[in-house]
């Protein structure tokens, strides 16, 4: 399949604000919220609309690909192979819900399971971050260097609070060893935070849309995503994602052994 990567990225960026314009504008209205697999794991109306959005863009410029989305208005995916689109209306909904702001938008592209292209838009902030490994990547239309390679203890590492309040995995051993933790509660703002070079990694119990795009764009920046077990992101279930500078990964191991 040939694929032409600038062309993506730029409908993505086209999406992605549209997007985020509808998001911003709808924030007077009053939102419908229900709840998916428990009272802190909240969709609204929005989300909905959102994807519905996302899918029907998806389908007339690209009918050959999949779509993985978080609300399921795509398709059943059981394997990674040929285009797909992963896409998460609203990340952080509790956020989008409480705080109205702290959330963003993002859609993560992959052909037979290899990064080509992601975009990620923190609503409020109006900051978008787009790119891959064969385009470079832009903030708001600024390239972006490749990270450098630093100590742990330099950086921050954003974190899933019941990951470090548990110790889970030994993720608050790993903190200590940092300069300290942050809690932000949306993965596209924390994988922001690392591409823009204010964190150095970022780890979290994620689902598929939730680490596509931060990944995609990552892979061009020098910044690794592993599993628990070290491998690659399977892209077709939950897991605990290690992400970050490959210092993150290597201090996680150790504490692993």
């Amino acid at each position: 399949m040939k694929l032409e990567p600038l062309k993506i990225q730029h409908d993505l960026v086209a999406w992605l604000t549209v997007a985020g314009d509808k998001i911003r504008q709808s924030l007077t209205e009053e939102l419908q919220v229900n709840t998916k697999s428990g009272r802190n794991d909240l969709v609204t109306n929005r989300d909905k609309e959102i994807e519905r959005f996302y899918v029907n863009q998806i389908r007339t410029y690209y009918p050959e690909a999949r779509i993985y989305g978080e609300e399921g208005f795509g398709d059943e995916i059981n394997d990674l192979s040929g285009l797909i689109f992963f896409v998460d209306p609203i990340d952080g909904t509790m956020n989008f819900v409480k705080q109205k702001e702290n959330f963003a938008t993002m859609i993560g592209v992959y052909l037979d399971g290899e990064p080509i292209v992601g975009g990620i838009l923190d609503v409020m902030a109006q900051r978008l971050v787009v790119g891959g490994p064969q385009t470079g990547v832009m903030l708001n239309g600024r390239p972006l260097s490749k990270r450098p390679s630093l100590d742990i203890k330099d950086g921050l590492i954003g974190v899933n609070s019941r990951m470090l309040s548990e110790n889970i995995n030994q993720v608050t051993d790993l903190i200590r060893l940092s300069s300290g933790a942050r809690i932000t509660g949306s993965a596209g703002v924390e994988f922001s935070q690392v591409i823009m070079g204010k964190q150095i990694g970022y780890i979290s119990n994620l689902s598929p849309w939730d680490v596509a795009a931060g990944w995609a764009i990552a892979s061009a920046l020098n910044i690794e995503a592993h599993t628990i077990a070290g491998q690659r992101p399977s892209l077709l279930k939950r897991e605990i994602i290690i992400a970050g500078i490959p210092t993150v990964w290597q201090n996680f191991a150790k504490l692993q052994s």
